[in-house]
């Protein structure tokens, strides 16, 4: 499978020290929705992930729609999107 990434250099710069880079062999990062104990055990990498958070925004700010990234599945970075929205509009 392919992944859904694009070239950015903000990608470029941090996830050279993604926990992921490790385990890319073993562990799924883009796993069928269904597949619960997939997602748990790609999340598990991201939870001692040095850049998970760097990984999440990248995520979100390029509006990735598939696969774990940051600790999140999609449905998980839509919502912290439109959260992200919300304080937006609220702030403005």
């Amino acid at each position: 499978m392919v992944s859904p990434v694009t070239f950015d250099v903000r990608f470029s710069t941090w996830r050279e020290d993604a926990a992921c880079l490790d385990v890319i062999d073993e562990v799924s990062f883009f796993p069928d929705a269904e597949d619960l104990s997939a997602i748990a055990r790609a999340k598990a990498v991201c939870a001692t992930c040095p850049v998970a958070s760097e990984c999440l925004t990248w995520a979100i700010e390029t509006n990735q729609s598939e696969g774990v990234w940051g600790g999140h599945t999609p449905k998980e970075r839509r919502s912290i999107r439109r959260r992200w929205i919300e304080e937006i509009e609220q702030a403005s």
